[in-house]
């Protein structure tokens, strides 16, 4: 294969490529926000919450963990709308399969992360007479993040990779338009192989800083 020659082809869909790297990081942008949002008040509910809460927020995140990504969106994609009668659209499947994805596997890192907050914060709280709308966000809230960002960087990546399945329904991530632009030209091999580097590049940097942030934290631990 003449190296030259790739390089020369890869660039000639640099912005088609591009696009698809921004609408892949836009849609793994929307499932953190949603979704890390979702997992905090969920490892709330499953730390101190009502017992029928509980199991609620129990089985959904088993679910969401025990069952296929492709599965969760294709369902939300196509079964959903056929129960309400609605076109919910591949960007609304897209956009909510990712966020409570996100949700269940994050809850699991928050719940550790809360469980590592010792009883004397929660006691403090109540002895100064701080009610739940301060002490959470306040109080909680930031120790929580501090001791589980490491394991959030991880589902960040988890979810940057799993966001390639969006593909399946007509979204035009980085992975779709690279198989478009395989199937077009009938060169897979440089294309898929650029967007297999695109996404490593990616997912490895932020695992660097995951390790890095780790040795950090961990030697501010033993001081």
């Amino acid at each position: 294969m003449d190296i030259t020659a790739a390089l020369g082809f890869l660039w000639d869909y640099r912005l088609a490529l591009s696009v698809g790297l921004g609408n892949t990081l836009h849609f793994t942008a929307l499932g953190l926000v949603f979704g890390l949002t979702i997992g905090f008040v969920v490892s709330v509910v499953r730390q101190a919450g009502h017992p029928v809460l509980k199991v609620i927020v129990t089985t959904y995140v088993e679910i969401f963990r025990g069952t296929p990504v492709l599965i969760q969106l294709f369902w939300f994609f196509f079964c959903l709308p056929a129960i309400l009668g609605v076109e919910l659209g591949n960007v609304f499947s897209t956009v909510l399969t990712l966020s409570l994805y996100m949700g269940a596997i994050s809850s699991e890192s928050f719940r550790a992360a809360l469980k590592a907050i010792g009883a004397e914060q929660r006691d403090a709280c109540v002895a100064l007479g701080l009610p739940a709308r301060v002490s959470v966000p306040y109080v909680i809230l930031p120790q929580t993040v501090l001791r589980a960002v490491p394991t959030l960087l991880s589902n960040c990546v988890t979810l940057f990779k799993e966001s390639a399945l969006v593909s399946a329904v007509g979204m035009a991530d980085l992975m779709y338009q690279g198989q478009m632009i395989a199937d077009a030209t009938a060169r897979p091999i440089e294309i898929l192989t650029a967007t297999a580097l695109i996404y490593f590049v990616i997912a490895f940097s932020v695992t660097r800083i995951v390790s890095f942030y780790e040795r950090g934290y961990l030697a501010r631990m033993r001081l």
